[in-house]
């Protein structure tokens, strides 16, 4: 769904992500880990993917990461974005064991590189969501 003041895609809110868009908005990282065999996962989902476990819990993550991978968007994939061109979009690992995706922001954020230490940042959509970012840390 693309927002309609801004333009940007909105998240998909469902009973599974639900949790981490309310941690988001109050500025913290949540992701699940396996109450069964103790394996944190990302994107948030109802069954462990390591064993199939249905008792998950919500953790709160210190916010701090490694970039595992990256890429500089040069080109926008949608107009609301041409603004923001050129961006960083990273799989980045936290230091809690899940991998997710964000863009890595700041001024030095062109000046990424893999292994670099980055840590979590809101961004204020402004329309209910804060979106979870990460920048470098010096």
């Amino acid at each position: 769904m693309i927002d309609a003041e801004k333009g940007y895609p909105a998240p998909s809110v469902n009973a599974d992500s639900k949790p981490f868009w309310e941690a988001a908005r109050n500025n913290r990282l949540v992701y699940k880990r396996c109450v069964s065999c103790g394996q944190p996962h990302f994107p948030p989902r109802y069954l462990c993917p390591a064993c199939w476990s249905d008792g998950l819990e919500w953790v709160e993550s210190k916010g701090q990461a490694v970039v595992y991978s990256y890429t500089i968007m040069r080109r926008a994939p949608l107009p609301v974005f041409a603004k923001r061109v050129p961006y960083v979009v990273a799989l980045v690992d936290l230091d809690e064991g899940p991998r997710m995706m964000a863009n890595v922001v700041g001024d030095d954020a062109l000046n990424i590189k893999v292994g670099d230490r980055v840590r979590v940042c809101f961004e204020d959509r402004g329309d209910g969501f804060k979106v979870p970012q990460f920048s470098r840390i010096a």
